[in-house]
């Protein structure tokens, strides 16, 4: 699975204006929820309550929130990002730069996970961290991350 499958250029934020866990997962979600006619409230309440099991903030400056949704046909993201940080109950207690938000519908067990899998072995890398807090574009930020998974199969 690639990360172009599941996330759209529509579903990127280049600069992340929430100040607050709810508020960040709303402005990640609001993209989705549109795209797929999916209930705003309802896919923001899951996602939180997802967190409420232990933050999605792996470290590092990245958080993965993510969640299953009934009534979504296919998994889908969005990513952004913040350049100044922002508080998310990071593991390791630092503020959180670059978020991938993913959902997947109700039924779906390998595919979330291998989509989990996929961005978390991504977003571990120290250069596609760099290179995507250098972007300064939905446009770019895409095209960065993209590239980079393209590379994880060669």
């Amino acid at each position: 699975m690639k990360i172009g499958d599941i996330l759209k250029p529509e579903s990127v934020i280049a600069d992340i204006q929430a100040q607050t866990k709810k508020d960040i997962i709303t402005e990640l979600s609001r993209p989705i929820a549109q795209a797929f006619d999916i209930n705003l409230e309802e896919m923001v309440g899951i996602l939180l309550n997802r967190e409420k099991l232990g933050s999605t903030g792996i470290g590092e400056g990245v958080a993965i929130p993510h969640g299953k949704i009934a009534g979504l046909k296919t998994i889908a993201a969005s990513v952004g990002k913040n350049s100044q940080g922002l508080k998310f109950d990071s593991l390791d207690g630092k503020p959180c730069h670059i978020f991938f938000l993913l959902v997947a519908p109700s039924n779906s067990v390998s595919g979330h996970l291998k989509a989990l899998a996929r961005a978390s072995m991504l977003l571990k890398s120290p250069s596609l961290r760099q290179d995507l807090m250098k972007t300064a574009s939905p446009e770019e930020l895409y095209a960065v991350l993209t590239e980079y998974d393209n590379k994880l199969d060669e």
